[in-house]
């Protein structure tokens, strides 16, 4: 071998030890580095007419198990769902407040707590019903309730409208994901044809692609030419030759009618689109499909809960006060139910329609025989041929009572009257005397006059005697007859309907109330088990792919050791050659 091939080879182990150690300095640094793999210097041997001379990197490359990456990216969406899911189920749970985990059931935060707690209110007002202490006790306990059931309401929405605006959020994040991962898809291939290492890109391309698994569960492979490519669920095209931008526009307004219904253009949530497709349905993991499914199932489901127990709440309270009235007797009585004069009446029994003074004195009445009027208008023609009361239809289509005698109010005893389809006696078909207002947990209240004292609390009950004299006492307070009915009411055993995930159920409303605050309290305790669970399969997927592609600090060094010795050793070899030039050309030199 000539002097010139020796110092040929020399040299190139040289240069290729001096990229080895530049690579494996790379590693030392990028070890903490998200994303990052290990890098390698591949060399092969350099032979020319037979001879060996020397060796030639070929190229700059890491190794990832692809089967491994899959693995890592499903694993990196199913706790992408599972991580919102907890954080979500953990504030709704904080908004059902606690239940008491004492015999002292006063001492918990919960529905149930608050209901009982005006279970307590009636028991003792029952004791002494003429205290106006006692009743204000009732009337502020009842409001309790109803507002904790509108403050959890209105929280529910909340937490429906914040998971709206984090699906339009994570969205904006996708699309930067899908461009960042189309943008790599070409200066991989433009480095690959001129020659240069793509491993780098490579990594940022597999973190775009994790953190993109973590917003929305997708399928993707890598084309012949290099690319990734990423499809939803069913097919749709999300980075090919090119990023799809996903349209989506968050909703303004969130009330617990607003819904999402696939293929429609109505108000509510708009549909997540790619290139004008609803896409919305393929999208069942990652953050954005936990969010989904938060707003448009769970939340919903829990409104729906809450909505049952506030309707049956006013019902029982409201079957009670129709049923009897407060002393004095309010001036007017204003129905809810919507009717015209011409709405078909269909009822029978009688009701007793009085107009009293201040004291409950009787100043006038008629028992009227429902089934003896075709319509509303009928009946209103009926009343007012009461003396000293008047009747009519307002401007919201509601029937209006009025008592036409200064200082007098209307009262009501049902008597045997039976109207509608569900035979609800004549004042609570009309809601003439409800204690409570509103059709839903969202709106539930106590009635603004009694809230606000204009009308005292219904614990009197019209005389029902077969004949009554004018002036004579009709209306007294002091009885506890009232008061144990709506305390019998609000603790009777119920039917509550299969709402919202929970199983058709019987018992009393605060025993409602604890179903829905432990079936909250259940699903946020599994939905915790079940981050715990997917945070330890992508951390063991994610370690795994690391032991296999990571950087080992340990073998770094050691590696980095060696080259260097191969440098020292290259460069001896690199001074002895050339002291055998130097011995050669002295020896020519002296002959």
């Amino acid at each position: 071998m000539s002097l010139d091939i020796a110092r040929s080879v020399a040299f190139s182990g040289l240069s290729a030890t001096s990229v080895q150690i530049s690579v494996t300095s790379s590693n030392i640094s990028n070890a903490d580095t998200t994303g990052y793999t290990r890098k390698s210097a591949t060399q092969s041997s350099s032979v020319t007419n037979g001879v060996g001379t020397g060796v030639t990197v070929t190229g700059i490359t890491s190794t990832v198990d692809k089967l491994l990456l899959k693995s890592l990216v499903s694993a990196d969406s199913e706790l992408g769902a599972a991580d919102t899911t907890n954080t979500y189920l953990t504030s709704l749970q904080q908004l059902y407040g606690s239940i008491s985990s004492s015999d002292d059931s006063s001492s918990g935060t919960s529905l149930a707590n608050s209901i009982a707690s005006l279970e307590s209110a009636l028991s003792s007002l029952a004791s002494t019903p003429s205290s106006a202490s006692l009743q204000s006790n009732v009337v502020s306990a009842l409001d309790d309730v109803a507002s904790q059931l509108r403050e959890t309401s209105s929280g529910i929405q909340k937490l429906r409208s914040d998971a709206d605006q984090d699906i339009a959020s994570s969205i904006d994040d996708v699309n930067a994901d899908l461009q960042q991962i189309a943008d790599l898809n070409t200066q991989i291939k433009q480095t690959a044809a001129s020659g240069q290492s793509t491993a780098d890109l490579e990594d940022q391309r597999n973190t775009a692609l994790q953190d993109l698994a973590s917003k929305m569960n997708i399928n993707y492979f890598t084309a012949s030419n290099g690319d990734i490519q990423i499809y939803t669920k069913s097919g749709q095209a999300l980075v090919d030759s090119s990023a799809h931008t996903i349209n989506y526009t968050a909703a303004s307004n969130v009330t617990a009618s607003t819904t999402y219904t696939g293929g429609s253009s109505s108000s509510g949530f708009s549909a997540i689109t790619v290139n004008g497709v609803d896409i919305t349905s393929q999208i069942t993991g990652g953050d954005i499909g936990a969010l989904i499914t938060l707003r448009d199932d769970t939340l919903p489901d829990a409104q729906s809960q809450l909505d049952q127990l506030a309707r049956q709440l006013a019902s029982v309270m409201n079957n009670v006060s129709n049923s009897a009235s407060s002393v004095p007797a309010p001036t007017s009585l204003t129905g809810t139910t919507a009717v015209t004069s011409s709405s078909a009446l269909s009822a029978s029994g009688s009701v007793r329609i009085a107009a009293t003074d201040q004291s409950g004195n009787l100043v006038s009445y008629a028992d009227l025989d429902l089934s003896s009027y075709a319509t509303v208008g009928d009946l209103g023609t009926a009343i007012n041929g009461i003396s000293g009361l008047s009747a009519s239809i307002d401007s919201d289509g509601h029937l209006s009572i009025t008592a036409t005698g200064s200082g007098n109010g209307v009262a009501i005893n049902e008597m045997t009257s039976s109207v509608g389809s569900s035979s609800e006696g004549f004042s609570e078909y009309f809601s003439l005397n409800d204690l409570v207002t509103g059709t839903s947990a969202s709106d539930i209240a106590v009635n603004s006059k009694i809230l606000s004292g204009t009308n005292e609390l219904q614990l009197a009950t019209l005389d029902s005697s077969s004949s009554l004299t004018v002036g004579s006492s009709v209306l007294s307070s002091g009885s506890a007859t009232v008061i144990n009915a709506f305390y019998d009411a609000l603790t009777a055993s119920q039917t509550f309907a299969s709402m919202g995930g929970l199983a058709a159920s019987t018992g009393s409303l605060a025993d409602y109330a604890s179903v829905i605050v432990s079936d909250v309290s259940s699903k946020a305790s599994q939905a915790s088990t079940d981050y715990t669970a997917k945070e330890t399969a992508q951390s063991t997927y994610a370690n795994s792919l690391s032991s296999q592609s990571g950087v080992n600090l340990d073998e770094e060094s050691a590696n980095l050791s060696t080259l260097q010795n191969k440098y020292s050793a290259a460069s001896a070899l690199i001074q002895a050659i050339n002291s055998m030039y130097s011995a050669l050309l002295t020896a020519v030199q002296s002959t």
